[in-house]
């Protein structure tokens, strides 16, 4: 909701840009996809190590 009322703001003050950003946004979105993607991997295989670094506590509780 709050980019979208940015989004208002630049349309007021600076249309052109606004239009600009309102078509370019989906072309950015789709670049930094493979990033978010790989930051979901990195962050399972974390998980996974960190949950075997505590499981011996778990099963000494």
């Amino acid at each position: 909701m709050a980019a979208f009322l940015l989004w208002l703001i630049l349309l007021v003050i600076c249309w052109p840009l606004a239009i600009l950003f309102l078509v370019l946004y989906p072309l950015i979105w789709l670049l930094l996809l493979p990033f978010r993607i790989l930051g979901f991997a990195v962050e399972g295989a974390f998980g996974i190590v960190r949950g075997l670094f505590l499981l011996p506590g778990r099963l000494l509780r």
